[in-house]
């Protein structure tokens, strides 16, 4: 597998944003979410939902507005796209898209407000799954697999789509690339990225259409099992029920543990295992350490749930289901034990910062970055007593870069910043502390509901939050999925200062 390293610039720069590439950029992905509403159109017109007229004017719009920003504005576009640019595409990108997804929960009456619309958007975009709709069963069926396919498009990542979509980028294909992966190391699947690119979408369909064929033959419903299929591969967590996923089948539980689990695994890796390699994911020091720390944490969580005074088989059921979900970062919940241990609190909470492997769909600090931080700090510590001995923080048998060990430092400073920011404006905004900690980091993990503590309780939609405590939860989700990096560049002036 050859290793890309984001670290290495191509030299191109400019003094002017491309604005027409920008433009064709954008219109270009409105214009592929026109084509992805089709389907729930055609579900709600074969249900005779009234949301159907809703769902085919949202449909419309996006495609006019894509059209006019592809062929007018974007006419002539130099696919030529300096390093800045690519910041400020994918910021634009993940701004505008998340927007215009607001139009089918407005359009079909759903929601009245835009606040609401925008969070439940954000929300599916950057695969949070954190919900203002307190009963989602209530809902059409068309809207509700709306919001498990924005799930699924933002899983693998929107600018990803456009790399796949636009091979004339060339090496701004690998700019995006970097913008969209800008605190991570990413594994190739391929030399030429649009190939690599088209790869890992090629690995994202078949086993969302895997874990949908599963689901069905579990006796589920065609619908509902594809809004969940969509839900569990991109790690969103959606649900099409207000009692999460509690009722349903012991077979159906099991197919969502694994594809829970398969989830949290750097996407390169999963293609070993669909190529019949999967001996060679065990040579992969972070899967190695992802499979361990799974392990560890159900381990804590079942004896947490004994030690209160839980039946031993609900404990293991339950831990090994809210593991999968707090690690992978995907945010399903069901029914948990009558008795709630601190040390599950505890565990709970370490997970959602942790998250899940660098190159997966989940969020958090992501387990290779913390894996390197130990190691720098064992060295610092081994220098300290063997001054003159010389110490490498490796990953795989590899030298990690100084520069990419720098900039692990500076994401984990502005991920705790946003975390703490957060968490000052919800308490400004009439939370208790740990509830304003916990929702802060969960959101900018793109976890989004979980049974943190006890008393945040394992159902809870955020209706109820004022709108300025729900923009700051939205900000976070887009932070968290930009790998905050992109966000930041674009607001710094040096960044708009002419080179």
């Amino acid at each position: 597998m050859n290793e890309w390293n984001p670290l290495n610039r191509l030299p191109i720069d400019t003094n002017k944003l491309n604005f027409k590439l920008i433009s064709r950029l954008v219109g270009l992905m409105l214009m592929a979410m026109a084509v992805v509403l089709v389907l729930p159109v055609g579900v709600s017109a074969w249900y005779g939902e009234g949301a159907v007229a809703g769902l085919a004017e949202s449909l419309g719009l996006m495609a006019v507005m894509g059209a006019l920003m592809f062929f007018v504005f974007g006419r002539k576009a130099n696919y030529n796209l300096p390093e800045r640019d690519s910041f400020w595409v994918t910021s634009v990108v993940w701004l505008v898209v998340p927007l215009a997804g607001v139009l089918p929960f407005m359009l079909t009456g759903t929601m009245d407000d835009m606040t609401d619309a925008a969070f439940e958007s954000i929300s599916g975009f950057t695969t949070t799954g954190a919900s203002v709709v307190a009963f989602p069963e209530l809902l059409p069926k068309g809207l509700l697999l709306w919001r498990s396919l924005t799930q699924w498009m933002g899983g693998l990542g929107l600018i990803l789509m456009l790399i796949a979509m636009v091979e004339k980028l060339h090496d701004g294909g690998y700019r995006l690339y970097e913008a969209e992966f800008s605190g991570t190391v990413q594994k190739k699947l391929h030399p030429h990225i649009s190939k690599s690119v088209s790869l890992m979408w090629r690995i994202y369909v078949g086993i969302t259409l895997v874990l949908l064929i599963g689901l069905v033959a579990c006796g589920n419903g065609v619908v509902e099992s594809l809004c969940l299929s969509l839900s569990t591969i991109s790690t969103g967590g959606f649900v099409t029920r207000s009692t999460g996923l509690t009722g349903f089948n012991a077979a159906s539980m099991v197919m969502i543990v694994v594809f829970m689990f398969e989830s949290g695994i750097n996407v390169a890796l999963v293609y070993l295992l669909v190529t019949a390699k999967g001996r060679r994911m065990w040579n992969d020091e972070e899967f190695r350490a992802y499979v361990m720390t799974f392990l560890v944490a159900v381990t804590i969580c079942v004896a947490g749930f004994v030690a209160a005074g839980n039946a031993m088989g609900e404990s293991i059921r339950y831990s090994l289901f809210h593991v999968a979900s707090t690690l992978s970062t995907c945010g399903f919940y069901i029914e948990s034990p009558a008795k709630w241990s601190m040390w599950v609190s505890v565990m709970t909470f370490l997970m959602i910062l942790l998250g899940a492997s660098a190159g997966s769909t989940g969020g958090g600090l992501k387990l290779k970055r913390v894996m390197i931080l130990v190691k720098y700090v064992r060295n610092f510590f081994m220098k300290m007593l063997h001054p003159n001995a010389v110490f490498s923080v490796k990953m795989d048998k590899k030298k990690v870069p100084e520069e990419y060990i720098n900039k692990i430092f500076g994401f984990v400073f502005l991920y705790f910043t946003f975390v703490l920011g957060g968490a000052f404006v919800l308490t400004l905004c009439g939370a208790d502390i740990p509830n304003a900690v916990c929702m802060a980091a969960t959101n900018i993990s793109n976890l989004g509901p979980s049974p943190l503590i006890n008393s945040l309780g394992a159902n809870m939609n955020y209706e109820a939050l004022s709108s300025v405590a729900k923009w700051t939860l939205m900000l976070l989700m887009l932070a968290g999925r930009l790998e905050i990096f992109a966000i930041v560049a674009v607001f710094m002036p040096a960044y708009w200062k002419k080179r």
